[in-house]
Formats: structure tokens, sequence, C-alpha cells
């Protein structure tokens, strides 16, 4: 494709769209089939087809061909501003219809593609992981660790023999599936052996499934991303250097988890100490310093060559278990936060991929999602839980819940990027298992679970208040869940004896605000809100332990 720089007013040849120095590219006219010319905003790897007629699509023209660069910013910011909305509204199409909201952000990605030429790996897999160590975190802080510490053991034999049984069994079949040597088939194994943090936690987020499954699950692929990098990176290693010592990559795990563990408790730990003392004039500043500290997780771990993914997920579990101020604002932004990472992830993993491609193998990705869904999933759950006091029906449900999403998809950019002879075949096939796995797995995972007897009673926390920390004063707002066996259960308000600085402000009761008021009783399953010193948040505790002393102060949870 022949094009002119505008700065230089010289021919170039666009060859694909890694094109890093900044300018806009127009074609000469006449000089193309059909007609066409090409615009490229080469710094962030874009490249579209435009038609050489005046005033088609909003783009005006000068004498020569040149772009009028007002009207082609216009014209992105608008084409950004559709694809937010189009994803925003897809979800609502999608819960309606129980399918994946992925798979419509990849669909528009896809069709868009049709439009926008788009082949910069390396700008989609930056894209990527910045998108994952947003999600993983939102999906940290979602996740209490009440919940998971009873399914913590099983949910880590998952992520990392379930995903070595995964990645072998596969490996075995993309052997003589895709006809590569036996190292690359066991990279594509590896490749696609995780389950995906950002397809789980949307898919299951609207699900009513038992909750010790939903908590094993979602554990299993907060964990399992790391497991599956460090293979990626590791057998893509040991292609490119035959001679790699295995005591080395064994070494190279430990450090990696280990230290990615530390890091996210230690920077965690750090954070919450900060968060609650510094007084920023903004409360909009608060979600904003947490994704800070996240980041920071991230490319701390990454520095010293350990897992920053599992590292953002720790410290996303550290901060959402902690006595946070500003807690629900934090969570409020971090999840509208990581549908919009989602939203764009999504689409520019769409627009990676050319759908005439996916044609000419469609019959081995189909093959390997088979064999992956029926066949590599379930053994591997099956034999990692083999010591796990889960029924053969619950370990069925949670090798069907296995979905695959983004993480795959990223991670095969990675032979791509190394020069691999298969990497464009990996990352096409690898594609149309993760749509495979969306579309099958994703629309059947409600109806399996009741066919199964395995749906959960629905424990939907009440969200009709927004929690405020008064930063600048010396009070602050707690919300406190109570159950059946705090000793103020079923006592009235003015039985309780509160001092006259700690006041309850509201009850939270099936959904519904009550005021309270002296002969207020307080029910089990109530959220009562809480205003009072800081200086006596421990006298407020005492409290609500008080009467025959036997509640322990994790029945406490102050959100």
């Amino acid at each position: 494709m022949k094009c002119k720089s505008i700065q230089e007013n010289k021919p170039i040849r666009i060859t694909s769209v890694d094109l890093w120095t900044t300018g806009v590219f127009y074609c000469e006219l006449g000089k193309l089939n059909k007609g066409n010319c090409c615009f490229g905003i080469s710094g962030y790897g874009v490249i579209t087809y435009i038609s050489d007629q005046p005033g088609v699509k909003g783009v005006t023209y000068r004498k020569g061909g040149t772009l009028d660069m007002t009207h082609l910013a216009d014209n992105i910011i608008l084409l950004l501003a559709a694809l937010l909305l189009v994803g925003v509204l897809s979800t609502k199409f999608s819960t309606r219809f129980g399918m994946p909201a992925l798979v419509l952000f990849i669909a528009a990605g896809m069709v868009l593609s049709r439009f926008v030429y788009f082949n910069n790996a390396s700008l989609t897999q930056v894209a990527g992981i910045f998108a994952l160590i947003i999600i993983l975190f939102e999906g940290g802080m979602q996740t209490s660790i009440k919940d998971i510490r009873p399914i913590i053991a099983p949910a880590l034999s998952l992520a990392t023999v379930g995903v070595l049984l995964t990645t072998a069994i596969v490996g075995v079949f993309a052997r003589f599936v895709l006809d590569v040597p036996w190292a690359e088939s066991l990279l594509f194994g590896a490749i696609v052996g995780s389950t995906d943090a950002a397809a789980v936690f949307s898919v299951l987020g609207g699900k009513n499934i038992d909750k010790r499954l939903t908590s094993t699950l979602e554990a299993e692929s907060g964990s399992n991303d790391p497991m599956a990098v460090f293979l990626t990176v590791s057998l893509i290693e040991w292609i490119q250097h035959p001679d790699t010592a295995i005591w080395s990559l064994l070494l190279s795990f430990v450090w990696e988890m280990g230290i990615g563990l530390v890091m996210g408790i230690a920077v965690g730990k750090l954070a919450v100490y900060l968060i609650n003392r510094i007084n920023l004039d903004s409360t909009g500043l608060y979600p904003v310093m947490a994704i800070g500290f996240a980041v920071l997780t991230y490319g701390l771990a990454a520095m010293v060559h350990s897992s920053g993914l599992l590292a953002v997920y720790v410290i996303g579990l550290t901060l959402g278990n902690s006595e946070l101020m500003y807690h629900r604002t934090i969570m409020n932004f971090n999840h509208g936060f990581a549908w919009m990472m989602q939203i764009a992830m999504f689409i520019l993993l769409g627009l990676l991929v050319f759908p005439n491609e996916l044609a000419d193998i469609a019959w081995q990705g189909l093959l390997l999602s088979v064999i992956l869904m029926l066949v590599a999933r379930p053994v591997g759950v099956f034999l990692s839980l083999l010591f796990a006091r889960f029924s053969i029906r619950e370990k069925t449900l949670i090798s069907w819940a296995g979905l695959r999403g983004a993480v795959p998809i990223v991670l095969a950019t990675y032979p791509l990027l190394a020069g691999l002879p298969q990497g464009r075949l990996f990352f096409n096939v690898v594609f149309f298992v993760v749509l495979t796995s969306a579309v099958i797995q994703g629309t059947t995972i409600s109806p399996l679970a009741s066919r199964l007897r395995l749906v959960g009673k629905d424990d939907a926390q009440p969200s009709l208040m927004e929690l405020v920390a008064l930063g600048k004063t010396d009070s602050e707002f707690n919300h406190i869940a109570i159950d059946q066996h705090m000793p103020i259960a079923g006592m009235q308000i003015a039985q309780i004896g509160l001092p006259e600085d700690i006041l309850f402000t509201a009850i939270i009761r099936n959904k519904s605000i009550v005021t309270p008021h002296g002969s207020t009783v307080i029910e089990p399953g109530d959220t009562v809100y809480v205003l009072s010193p800081k200086s006596k948040r421990d006298e407020m505790r005492a409290i609500f332990r008080s009467g025959k002393g036997k509640v322990a102060e994790s029945h406490l949870p102050i959100m």
C-alpha cells in the first residue's frame, strides 16, 4: 500500500501498523484498488481505509488529498463514544438472553475491524495487561476472605495442578490437531490452560449459584492467571533456548509466586495505612489513589521479576477486607472502571482478529474447544479436587464453569511478539476457543446449576445507601451487618444504652431503609449504619460485643 507522508511529502509503503513515527499518511489518488485512500495515526497503531471522495464519513479533504486533523480527531472521539455506549447497553441484552457480555464486546470489535485495520499485537498486549490489572484488583476487592478461607486449598489446587493437567492434555491433542512440534503444542495448552478472571467475575456475578462454588471459581480464576503467564513465558523461552534447565524454571516459579504474594500484602498494608490517614481535598481522589497503588504493585513486582498479576489480586484482597475509609466509594469506582476496561479490552481484541482467518481454522478450533470443555477441564478438576470435599455434582459444575476469556487471548499475543512461526495460528485458534467457551459454557451455567440442584439462596447485600467517611472531621460512618449470634439482635435500640456521641443513623432491612427510633428492634440480617467519633471505634465495637460476651470480633465486619 503506497501512501505519502504529509510532513515529508514522500511516498512510503505501509506494511503494518507498527509505525511509531508520529504523523498522518494519505494515499496518492487513484493509486489504490477500488479508489480507496488510507490514513493512520501511527503512534497508536491505527490505520483505517477511507474513500478518497471529499466529505465521505465526515472527513474533510483539502486540495491534494490531505486530511483535516480537527475533523479526524472529532470522528475518532465520536467512534470511541459510540463503542463505549454500545458496550454498556449490550450488557442489558446479554443479561436478558443469558449471553456473556464479553462475546458482544468481541463481536463489536470484529465488526469494527471491517472498517478499521488494526494489527498491533504489542499495543494489544499492553492494553490487555493494564485491563487485567484493573479487573483483578476489582475482583480481589470484591472477594471476602471469610468466604474463600474454607476453600483456599482446593482453589489453589485448581490454579496449579488443574492448570498443569489441562495444559498437558490440551497440548497432547494440539500436537496432532494443529500439526506442530511438542514444545509448541504444550505452549498452546498453557495459553488456554487457565480460566479467566474477567469472564468468571462477569458471568458468575449475575448468577444465583451456591456461594461456596462461586467463591471457589472466583478464587481459582484470580490466582491461576499468574500460573498461565508463567507457563507461557517459560515455554516460549524453552522453545527459543532449548538448553534452558528445568530446575531454573522451577526456581523462577517459586520466586515469582512467593515475591508476588509478599509484594501484594506489603503494598496493600501500606495503602490501607495511607488511605485512612491522608485527608485529600476531594472524595473522588481516594479511588484514584487505590488504583495507583494497584498499578504500582504490578510495576514493583515486575521490576523484581515476580508475578505482577498475583500481587495485584492480593492487594485487592487486602484492601477489600480491611477497614478502609471511603470503602464503598472506592468499590463503586473500581466496579465501573473495571467494566470500562473490559469493554475496551475485548473490543481491542476483536479488532486484532480477522474473521476470514477464523474460517480457515474453524474445525481445528471447534475440535480443541470440545476437547478442552469435555476432556481436559473435567479431568483437571476431578484429579486436582480428588481429596477435596466436593460432591460429583459440584465438581461437574466447577468443570463446566471454567470459562476462557481475555487472558488466553492476551497470552496468545506472546508467541506473536516472540516471532514464533505458529504465532498467528495460535492466536486465531485461541480466539475461536474463547468464543465457543464463552457462548456455550457462559449461557448454560445457570441451567446446569439448577439441574444439579446447586442454586444458592439470594443473599444479595443491600446497596441503597452510599457509605461516606468524614475524612476532615473526627467522626466516621460504619455499617455493620447483624447476624443472629450478636447479643444486640432482637434488642430495642433504647435497651442498648448508646453514648450520646454514637448514633444509629439508618437501618437497611429487606432492601428498605428504616429510620431508627428508641423502640426500633435490631433484627438479624439488618445492616446498621453508625455515626461515631473515630476515637471511639473500639468502644462502638465493644457495645456490639456486649451482653453475653460470646460474640467474636470476626462476627462484626465493619465495611
